[in-house]
């Protein structure tokens, strides 16, 4: 195993503390916006659209999540904190390693093209709430493949690693990748990157 582990997903960040209510109240807005968004992507998608389906009154959605944009950033920090750890054979080199974390991290809505680009769209957006869920996903993305690179890190090869998954995703939410392809085309570039380190 890399040593990564799915991480926990609880409420926003930088909000005050929910309520169990609350919490199950979030979950339901986010089930409902990966639902609009996979069936409408992203000009499909409205707070009140979204509280309506999910049996929240729109005043309480408000409450919970700021924007349209910050609903689909949180859907999409919740996707990726239900992304498993990278198995790898043991003893396994840091290429093979970070090739798994990315091949995991790449299938990270794989499938649903339209739901990767309305949460790209979204994580693109402004406000402080957006920007924290953007900063949350950093962090996660970085911290699983420093973990996957080993002790000590080496920061440009960390850096252009989290720069080829930033692109990759981004790519794929414009529609110039398919979400399918991301894992393959992750592990080329990645193999490409690692070749030189050794």
């Amino acid at each position: 195993m890399s040593g990564a582990s799915p991480v926990a997903v609880g409420a926003p960040a930088g909000r005050r503390r929910m309520t169990g209510r609350q919490a199950a109240a979030l979950d339901l807005l986010l089930d409902a916006a990966a639902v609009v968004a996979r069936q409408h992507g992203y000009a499909g998608v409205t707070v009140r659209g979204v509280a309506s389906r999910a049996g929240v009154a729109t005043a309480s959605a408000y409450h919970l999540v700021a924007s349209k944009d910050h609903l689909l950033a949180e859907m999409m920090w919740r996707e990726m904190g239900r992304l498993p750890a990278a198995a790898t054979p043991e003893p396994a080199d840091a290429q093979s390693r970070v090739i798994a974390e990315l091949r995991v991290l790449g299938t990270f809505t794989a499938g649903d093209p339209l739901l990767a680009a309305a949460g790209t769209t979204a994580l693109l957006g402004d406000g402080p709430d957006v920007a924290d869920v953007r900063l949350r996903m950093g962090r996660l993305v970085s911290d699983r493949l420093a973990g996957a690179l080993g002790e000590p890190a080496d920061v440009p090869v960390l850096r252009s690693l989290n720069l080829l998954y930033t692109g990759t995703l981004l790519a794929v939410g414009l529609g110039h990748l398919r979400s399918a392809e991301a894992p393959d085309v992750l592990a080329e570039a990645a193999g490409l990157i690692l070749r030189g380190r050794q």
